[in-house]
């Protein structure tokens, strides 16, 4: 196999022998070894400044991330065969961590697969690729995938903003089988059918799959609020966990109607009302009524989708989070949730401190969540690792 080289500078290589599968631009020799010269997507040779292999990667010469690795064997090239073994290992996990094929089958670069994800509905895959290299390997994704799962239906989701930063056409296509509007899925025992054509992301949510199973005990018999509650991931399952009211609260119309139509799915619609509007707006105008709730979830889209975003970012998390906290009764609970891969843990609880002191509340944290065990932290990519959730009683002083 003969692969053109990128040689990295002198002591770059310290990351990439540490377990790190990315090479920055600013890494590579590009006076022996050109990233000009290779196309978006290439499969190269990852060298260090002596010539030594580090590992075999495909490249986004025109990016600060220019190289993912996805083997260190030499022989070993982004194929089929090598697709095949990489599902078969995710699958592997997940079946031992579910009893039921509802998760996140591939995720990236923890499943040494950069640039792809992969979520299940038990017979339906839904994929999205990011990288040149994984969209160069398109058709050997598909048949390894119809290999290892036999699906009745895949469909390409690929309509994120990472594809436009690398260049790649948006495109949602079913590219095997027959993909319904709506598939299907249980998550913590709860029934749900998610859009997968028109959705966010893939059209659901895995990643707060235990945060969500945490809700049962803090929401039995209680008034809860939902923000931003997109399909009812959330707020159907409270409403499912016994919770006597449950507010969803979203600025989308589509979405809103699934809540409803999810809700149905469990036998609780007689406990769902709804609220379509922008949800800062819709706080205010619930504070204005006297409306007090017991639960407040707080789980927005990413504030901070870039580090230039941070301080503004971590405002809008604490606006949120304050207004949240008005609307709690005296003894009551906020569950805040980030998804801002660039929001530190330690950032937002130092936002829901500031917040419930310029209330002159008392908050005490009484549990932490993470992402679940199908969205696995690679440890030498913190990037991986970007859900938090804060489970909060906010009391009178």
């Amino acid at each position: 196999m003969n692969l053109p080289s990128l040689r990295l500078k002198s002591n770059s290589d310290r990351r990439i022998k540490g377990g790190h599968l990315w090479v920055f631009s600013n890494e590579v020799d590009t006076v022996q070894t050109p990233l000009t010269v290779l196309e978006s997507g290439q499969e190269v040779r990852i060298e260090t400044s002596t010539g030594k292999f580090l590992g075999l990667a495909t490249v986004s010469p025109n990016n600060l991330i220019c190289a993912r690795l996805h083997s260190r064997d030499a022989g070993t090239p982004l194929d089929k065969s090598l697709l095949v073994h990489r599902f078969k290992i995710a699958l592997s996990l997940r079946e031992r961590l579910f009893d039921k094929p509802f998760y996140r089958v591939v995720y990236g670069d923890s499943d040494l697969l950069p640039g792809l994800v992969v979520d299940r509905f038990a017979d339906y895959l839904v994929v999205q690729i990011a990288t040149p290299g994984m969209e160069r390997a398109r058709e050997a994704i598909i048949e390894a995938l119809v290999q290892v799962f036999k699906p009745a239906g895949i469909l390409f989701k690929n309509d994120g903003a990472a594809r436009a930063a690398e260049d790649l056409p948006s495109v949602v296509e079913a590219v095997h089988g027959e993909v319904p509007e709506r598939v299907a899925l249980e998550e913590n025992g709860v029934h749900f059918e998610a859009p997968v054509w028109t959705g966010q992301k893939t059209g659901w949510f895995y990643d707060h799959r235990m945060n969500r199973a945490r809700l049962q005990p803090y929401v039995a018999g209680k008034r809860v609020l939902d923000l931003y509650s997109y399909i009812g991931g959330w707020g159907v399952q409270a409403a499912a966990f016994g919770a006597s009211e449950v507010m969803c609260v979203d600025s989308s119309a589509p979405a809103l109607d699934l809540v409803e139509h999810n809700a149905s799915l469990n036998g609780v619609a007689d406990k769902m009302s709804i609220v379509e509007g922008d949800v800062l707006e819709a706080l205010r105008e619930l504070k204005s009524s006297g409306e007090k709730f017991d639960v407040v979830i707080a789980d927005p889209p990413a504030f901070i989708k870039k580090r230039k975003d941070i301080r503004n970012g971590e405002a809008a998390y604490r606006r949120l989070n304050e207004q949240a906290m008005r609307l709690l009764n005296k003894d009551g609970i906020l569950v805040s949730a980030s998804c801002s891969m660039h929001l530190a843990e330690d950032r937002l609880r130092d936002t829901l401190l500031a917040g419930s002191r310029h209330l002159d509340r008392n908050l005490v944290i009484t549990e932490r969540g993470f992402q679940g065990p199908d969205h696995p932290l690679h440890p030498a990519i913190p990037e991986t690792g970007y859900i938090k959730a804060f489970f909060c009683r906010v009391l009178p002083v």
